[in-house]
């Protein structure tokens, strides 16, 4: 138990290490796309940092995988490098139980896997769908830049500014176009701004000034209007909230267990993978790490990252094709961490049987040459 911990303990250590870096680079790589549409008025400031936190959250059972994968290929090698490995051996520790104890924390790093693909990430896909419905139909006004369409609502409220000085100021030569069924609302207004007030809705209210409204019916029994207005409050959020469609990321995991179509049958393998993934990595990794006396703690460092890589774009690969039909339900995508558990096999057991087949023609004796053989005279072959 002793060494067990001690290898968990090793693991450990370069795996927070390992998740942190990889959250931060991820979360940062998301916030700059959010901060631009932000800037340009399309995401409100307040919602980001949600927004952030669900992608996190979404993207936690792929980052976790391979940072125990690298965790235990990194802390494995620098047990062989600094000769720890050899020392454990000379006092009977087998390679068994240095699997058990990688197998041991997989197999509970790979429970915790499992709660967020079949349980946390429908959630986070729902809430972000709710909040980019949310902030499609509450824009921010008073970050909009002049030059620039905004569309939202699916193309049902166009809004552009031709002329503005900076946030926080009046636009000149403001277009609106709202879309109702079958009218089409164009207003056009000389001067433009946002009214502290906001709606019961969280929404904002523009002031217009010398607004003409041109208002057309798509129905052809309709006359259009026309109408000139000195002063008129718009309330730029006009349009309805309506729910979010159907989405198989953000469908429940019992759902999609009764679900018959491809899409759902794709994403549900794809939440039991990554378990499967997990634990299946987390062993790879001792293998991956053994190193001669004189190789370096990263000398198989550059082989776990393209195994991985390779391993990474089979798994997404067999996800679209099973999601498009090309793949039937089975084998889906498990023939991918079929594939996987091979190559841990070969690995595992591929120098046991080199090593055991070397004892075994080394048990065998010297073969000595036959009679008629006329290498008999020099001796054993």
């Amino acid at each position: 138990m002793i060494i067990i911990r001690y290898l968990i303990r090793e693991i450990s250590k370069p795996l927070g290490i390992i998740l942190g870096v990889l959250i931060a680079l991820f979360a940062s790589y998301n916030a700059a796309s959010f901060l631009s549409e932000a800037v340009n008025g399309l995401l409100p400031t307040d919602t980001i940092a949600a927004l952030i936190g669900l992608k996190v959250l979404v993207a936690l059972e792929v980052l976790i995988p391979i940072s125990l994968y690298i965790s235990v290929v990194l802390s494995f090698g620098r047990l062989y490098s600094d000769s720890e490995f050899t020392a454990m051996f000379a006092l009977r520790v087998t390679p068994a139980r240095v699997m058990a104890a990688v197998l041991t924390l997989s197999a509970g790093i790979a429970l915790a896997v499992a709660g967020l693909s079949l349980i946390a990430r429908p959630w986070a896909y729902q809430a972000m769908h709710e909040i980019s419905k949310r902030a499609e139909v509450t824009l921010d006004l008073n970050a909009m830049q002049a030059g620039t369409f905004y569309i939202g609502q699916h193309g049902k409220r166009v809004i552009f500014l031709t002329h503005r000085d900076g946030p926080q100021s009046a636009a000149r030569d403001v277009f609106v176009q709202l879309v109702n069924g079958d009218r089409v609302k164009i207003i056009h207004a000389q001067l433009a701004f946002p009214l502290p007030q906001a709606t019961q809705n969280g929404g904002s209210q523009v002031y217009m000034k010398n607004a003409h409204i041109y208002e057309i019916s798509r129905d052809m029994g309709r006359a259009d209007q026309v109408l000139n207005v000195p002063e008129m409050v718009l309330n730029s959020n006009s349009g309805t909230n309506e729910p979010p469609e159907y989405s198989s990321v953000a469908a429940s995991s019992l759902e999609l267990a009764r679900s018959n179509s491809a899409s759902d049958i794709a994403e549900f393998q794809w939440r039991l993978s990554t378990a499967v993934s997990t634990l299946l990595l987390g062993m790879l990794g001792v293998p991956l790490s053994r190193a001669m006396p004189r190789q370096g703690k990263y000398a198989k460092f550059g082989t776990a990252i393209l195994i991985y890589s390779g391993y990474y774009l089979l798994c997404t690969s067999a996800r679209t094709w099973v999601q498009h039909g090309v793949t039937p339900a089975f084998p889906g995508i498990w023939w991918v961490p079929a594939l996987l558990a091979l190559v841990l096999l070969i690995a595992v057991y591929g120098p046991d049987f080199k090593f055991r087949r070397a004892q075994t023609i080394r048990s065998a004796g010297p073969i000595v040459a036959a009679p008629d053989d006329p290498l008999g005279d020099h001796g054993p072959a």
